[in-house]
């Protein structure tokens, strides 16, 4: 999403590049790119003037170090403004009662019943026991779609489609969750595509009868400004806790989403990106304003590989690999792993200096899909001795799978090099094969 934002930015730095010192005259010419960079990404135009004057009385305020270069000054400068105006630090969602209570909010379309499931996921992979609660009583596919994605993740879904009072079946849905000892209720309630009196006054409800521990605003992070004004009104009325910025992988400016903290005064306390149901993250100020400005974020990138990664399978992944048997079958279960962690691009954009690289490029899970067909047409034997795949079984491996010799050839070959870095580095294991996972997806 800040891709364009990313690339604008760092044009407004080569200003200062070279440079010996920080003046009046270069760090405006700077600070008024930076400025067009963030009202062109859709940033509202107050908070826009408000951080690059910051970012003005903080460059000319400072001294530049002689190990520092005004360039690099700036982007520091940048980066803690930009934090700032995220809300500087994250926030926790507080869950009190029991059970706690989860209210979600938002316009129709803005993935709040997608971002209800997500949410039961995460809780759920924390040890908590959850409740799903579908009280969308207007569009009849809600109720279903939420009862799919709570099968796909494993969580009970409290509904009543014949009931069109949303405030009794939340009340039944929390007796219900008592006498079952869920900890959690996550409510699900009904959007419409504009704001409209119904459908405040039946949240307002909702929030008065339920008082729950967390009221959360689900936005799409597409919509523009239309998104912080929704934000404002859906505030006024229900005094809302937090944030949730969905569709941050969509194709557009995104600012709007970031000025959000700043006009309403709430944090933002989830992003989501996709479908997958691992597709959540809790919001870090500081850690997206890295990523806008093409510095990563490996906390992230670490973290999501804790939470995918299974310890039973990593130890007997790692014995393997000390022992020297790593093989395609072993390949294909980490290859699965990486894809679980969310979209590829993403997870490569992580990485310091790999935003930039990957500007214009289309990657996506698609990118291992030829490794995993080649993988796949290979006979038991082949997945577990590679040896003794010759030049007649490569034909045929190559026709199976609907590629070439040459990319049968090109994967054999880096995993063999493979295999001999393991060897070498067998006591890092995991962390190199994975590292050499993304290398050659990166590849094809």
């Amino acid at each position: 999403m800040f891709e364009n934002l990313s690339g604008k930015l760092d044009k407004a730095f080569k200003t200062l590049k070279g440079q010996g010192s920080i003046t009046e005259i270069n760090v405006a010419t700077t600070v008024k790119e930076i400025r067009r960079a963030l009202i062109d990404a859709d940033v509202n135009y107050k908070v826009a003037k408000e951080v690059t004057d910051k970012i003005k009385e903080e460059a000319l305020g400072r001294d530049v170090l002689i190990s520092v270069s005004p360039g690099q000054l700036l982007v520091k400068i940048v980066n803690e403004e930009l934090t700032q105006m995220m809300g500087g630090k994250k926030v926790d969602m507080t869950l009190q009662g029991d059970p706690a209570v989860v209210l979600i909010s938002g316009l129709q379309g803005s993935g709040k019943t997608t971002f209800s499931g997500k949410l039961a996921r995460m809780l759920k992979s924390q040890g908590r026991q959850v409740l799903l609660t579908a009280c969308d009583i207007y569009r009849p596919a809600a109720i279903d779609q939420l009862k799919v994605l709570g099968e796909q993740i494993g969580v009970e879904v409290y509904a009543e489609p014949e009931n069109k009072n949303a405030v009794e079946i939340a009340n039944n849905a929390i007796k219900h969750a008592k006498s079952t000892g869920k900890k959690i209720v996550i409510v699900d309630t009904a959007g419409r595509l504009a704001v409209d009196e119904q459908m405040m006054q039946e949240i307002e409800g909702l929030k008065k009868a339920l008082n729950p521990s967390e009221t959360l605003f689900v936005v799409d992070s597409m919509t523009g400004q239309d998104a912080v004004n929704t934000a404002k009104t859906f505030n006024e009325r229900l005094d809302f806790d937090g944030v949730v910025l969905t569709k941050l992988d969509g194709d557009t400016r995104g600012g709007a989403a970031l000025s959000i903290r700043t006009v309403v005064d709430k944090p933002i306390k989830f992003i989501s990106t996709g479908e997958k149901m691992e597709a959540i993250d809790v919001f870090h100020p500081d850690r997206m304003a890295n990523r806008i400005l093409g510095m990563g974020d490996v906390v992230s990138l670490v973290e999501k590989a804790q939470q995918t990664f299974d310890e039973e399978e990593a130890k007997k992944l790692n014995k393997k690999i000390r022992q020297n048997k790593f093989d395609f079958d072993d390949f294909l279960s980490q290859l699965e792993q990486i894809k679980k962690m969310g979209n590829l691009k993403d997870l490569m954009g992580m990485i310091p200096g790999m935003g930039k690289a990957l500007k214009g490029l289309d990657i996506d899970d698609d990118s291992f899909k030829p490794i995993e067909a080649i993988i796949r047409s290979m006979t038991k034997d082949e997945r577990a001795n590679p040896e003794i795949i010759n030049g007649s079984r490569r034909k045929r491996i190559a026709d199976g799978s609907g590629t070439s010799i040459q990319e049968v050839n090109n994967l054999m070959k880096q995993f063999a090099d493979m295999r001999k870095m393991m060897k070498m580095m067998n006591k890092v294991g995991g962390k190199r094969a994975m590292q050499s996972l993304a290398q050659m997806g990166g590849r094809r």
